[in-house]
Parts: structure tokens; sequence; C-alpha cells
């Protein structure tokens, strides 16, 4: 469990970008809510964007693409280590031209990009500098920090310093620090409170501050992901039998530790594990926890405009598609 929990950041980078053990052949990602819907699906190691009725509205062209937000979205032209990332419309047409290493997506007007990156995927996250830029392509924070999150309620956490020295604190969108660089790990703020670590990756904890700084929930949680809906998942006990419960805003368990695993609510309904992460089985419940979609599934994603992504089968074969949230298939796996 520390294992996974440790990826995090990383996976937190990724969960736009691709689908854990989708292939190649088919592989669908749904994105944010916009006036028009689009949902990113890969074909034969191509990226485009379906409509809710599985038609194309742009033809798989990208070698990666990243989530609508915005209005905008990421995509790269050329092979992980060399291609560049622009920003496209939602007609396919290149807004930002490619130009970048690495992209993510626009959110309160801003979104951070790296040059002078390296390498591979996870290489390029960490390696030259990360700045923010507007939707024109012009830099309004320059690149100057070593890793950086999305703006959020005006703050964006960034993150100064090598491997061994790194702390996060949180700008605005001068770049100024409000709260500065103190935290071994933060993360975005999420309904007026962000999670933070005190301490490193394998002893330390996760509680939840406030915009000024301190303190509302105090570090006590192995691992902790931020608010949405009211609540938050955290995560309690040893590597072994450490389980997965939601807390409210005062740090009470509205549903307690027994999931193992969960991810945050969206639509009202969070998905969640029961059973390891080779043979459990996915499924979705309420926010009194009570199952509305039965275990079943061997992966999920959550719920946006009505539709989750989820599974059937192991990573390497499986199939993807799309249910509505009374468990039907609008998007079948076989097709």
């Amino acid at each position: 469990m520390r294992k996974l929990i440790c990826l995090d950041l990383i996976f937190f980078f990724l969960l736009s970008a691709i689908s854990c053990g989708q292939s190649d052949e088919k592989s669908i990602s749904s994105l944010e809510p916009e006036k028009v819907a689009l949902f990113r699906v890969g074909i034969n190691g191509r990226y485009g964007y379906i409509d809710k009725t599985g038609k194309f509205v742009i033809n798989p062209q990208f070698d990666e693409a990243r989530s609508f937000s915005e209005g905008l979205a990421a995509v790269r032209i050329g092979d992980e280590k060399s291609g560049k990332y622009g920003f496209i419309d939602k007609t396919g047409k290149f807004v930002i031209n490619p130009q970048f290493d690495e992209a993510r997506s626009f959110s309160e007007g801003l979104a951070g990009v790296n040059i002078s990156g390296e390498g591979s995927l996870l290489d390029k996250m960490t390696s030259g500098k990360w700045g923010y830029i507007d939707k024109t392509g012009k830099f309004i924070i320059n690149p100057q920090f070593n890793f950086i999150l999305p703006f959020s309620e005006g703050l964006a956490a960034v993150w100064i310093g090598d491997e061994k020295s790194r702390k996060w604190g949180y700008i605005d969108k001068t770049g100024k620090f409000i709260i500065n660089p103190q935290f071994d790990e933060a993360w975005s703020f999420s309904e007026g409170l962000a999670r933070v670590r005190i301490g490193d990756e394998k002893s330390g904890k996760y509680g939840f501050i406030d915009k000024t700084g301190k303190f509302v929930i105090n570090p006590q949680f192995g691992f902790a992901w931020g608010f949405s809906e009211g609540l938050a998942r955290v995560w309690i006990g040893d590597e072994k039998s450490g389980k997965y419960g939601f807390i409210d805003k005062t740090g009470k368990f509205v549903i307690n530790p027994q999931f193992d695993f969960a991810w945050s609510f969206s639509e009202g309904l969070a998905r969640v594990r029961i059973g390891d992460e080779k043979s459990g089985k996915w499924g979705f419940i309420d926010k009194t926890g009570k199952f509305v979609i039965n275990p079943q599934f061997d992966s999920a994603w959550g719920f946006s405009e009505g539709l989750a992504e989820v599974r059937i089968g192991d990573e390497k074969l499986g199939k993807w598609g799309y249910i509505n949230k009374s468990g039907r298939w609008v998007w079948p796996p076989e097709k």
C-alpha cells in the first residue's frame, strides 16, 4: 500500500494522459465537463475525441492527448522522448503551437508547462523548469519551479529544491509565495482546504491546511486526498491491513474505513474497491457508504457528465467502456 501511495504524485499527472493498463487497440478516457463534453479515445496509438454518442469530433491524430479543460486540450506531436506539446480547441485546431516538453491542462486561465525537460515522461516531470502560460501561450509566471500543480482557488502548489531538500509551498497568480515552502508534500486546494504531508514518504502524516497555511485538521492520516463534495478520502492502518474511509471538514469519519481502495466523490458517487489490487472488484457508493453499483469491474474511473469509464478483464486484454449511474452500458466494452 505504501508503495502505491508514494507513486500518487506521479499518478496524479498521468490520469489525464493515460488509462493504466489499456491496450493500444482501444482506450477511452473521460474528460472534465464542458459545454460540449468530449472524451479522449485512443486507437492504435493515436488519440482523438468523441462526443457522448460515440461520434468522432476530432479524429485520432495525436501521439498523446490530455483532457479538455476551459476549452483547450494539451496534445503531443512526436514520441515521448522528443515530441512537443501544444494546445488545441474543440475543432482540433492548434491555438498554441507545439513547443513544450510537457504540459498540464488549463485551470483558472493558466496551464503549467515544462521547458528543457529531458528523457521519458516521468523524467520530464522532474527535470527542466516549470512555469505557467495563458491561453495565448504567453508566460505569465516564468519557468523557475522544479515541479508544479494546477491553480485551484487562486493558489498553486509548487516545489523548489532538489529531491533531497525539496519543500512545497503555495504561490498566487503573480508567482508570489503566499504560503512559504515548508511541507514535504502538498496538493491543490479544494473546497477551501489543501492536504499536506509532514515527514517523509514512509512515516509522514497527512493533514489539511487553510489558505493561511494553518492546520485545520492535524496531520494524522497515512494518506489523504483533497475534499470533493464535502468529503475527503483518507487511509489509516498499516500496509497489510490499512483501509480507506471518508471524513468531513472537521476530520470526523462519515464513512468508516472499510475499503481496500477508494477515490474521491464525483457527481454524488465514489468508486471503491473490495479486495486486493490483482483480483479485487470496483463498484460505486453514495455518501452514506451504500453501494449504488455493486463491485463488479476490474477497474473504474469517476463519473463525469453522467458517465463513468470501467474495464472488464485484465490490464492487458481487458476492454473499456462507459456506464451510466444505473450501471447500464452506454458504450459497451466490446464496441
